[in-house]
């Protein structure tokens, strides 16, 4: 497991760096983004739609429940054509000890995840393997993720227009079932300080079912675009 891991980090590391050599929308060069200070209170309103012909629409919303020094706790409800909540647990430098990763889905993990590394300063990247317990699943795993952090960009929101810093992100999860491969994830991030959170997310995935060369599909599981719709701050 570990070998094809370590297969697909390669090839994240060289998509992200190719990318960059080619210009391919990597932002501009620009100061370190510190990490934000989080009140009771704060909320962000996300629009997300998933898919192509017909779409699953949705509005999710993130509300910081409590907000202390090294630790930060954030209630996510869904509305629309997706339903549900979740609570997430967040560490003072961006390290995620409860929440999801690619859906909706809750997951506990052994080792936090740094989902940011404050302050994210261009160029600047991590990896880490990560065990966890898919809570909704029930299943424990492993998981790789690679993030590197390529520029800033101005960005077009619902809520308006801001400076984001843009992170590129890749992820192997731990789903791998007897008919298919594990799932794959490629995304982009754009984090802006303004608000102290992503103002947009675009979200692809998607995996191999097994077989020889000849009967391996390629399916895609994801095409997702989240953009924020309005921030209000809290106390």
């Amino acid at each position: 497991m570990r070998n094809v891991g370590n297969l697909f980090l390669l090839l994240a590391t060289t998509a992200a760096l190719v990318g960059g050599c080619a210009g391919f929308g990597a932002g501009q060069p620009g100061p370190p983004a510190p990490a934000p200070t989080l009140h009771a209170g704060d909320r962000w309103v996300y629009r997300g739609r998933e898919g192509f012909r017909e779409p699953v629409l949705w509005e999710e919303t993130h509300t910081v429940t409590a907000a202390q020094p090294d630790a930060t706790t954030i209630r996510v409800d869904y509305s629309g054509q997706v339903h549900g909540s979740r609570t997430e647990q967040w560490g003072r430098s961006g390290e995620l000890l409860v929440g999801a990763l690619m859906d909706i889905e809750t997951r506990r993990f052994d080792t936090p995840v740094r989902e940011y590394a404050f302050p994210l300063t261009p160029g600047a990247s991590w990896n880490q393997w990560v065990e966890n317990l898919n809570e909704t699943t029930g299943k424990r795993g492993q998981i790789n993720r690679y993030a590197r952090v390529e520029g800033w960009e101005k960005v077009s929101t619902p809520a308006g227009s801001f400076d984001a810093i843009r992170m590129r992100v890749f992820m192997q999860l731990d789903d791998e079932e007897f008919w298919r491969q594990a799932t794959h994830c490629d995304y982009l991030v754009w984090y802006a300080p303004a608000v102290g959170a992503p103002v947009r997310e675009q979200k692809n995935s998607y995996y191999f079912e097994k077989g020889d060369l000849r009967d391996t599909a390629y399916v895609r599981s994801q095409y997702t675009t989240i953009e924020l719709v309005s921030f209000t701050r809290g106390g």
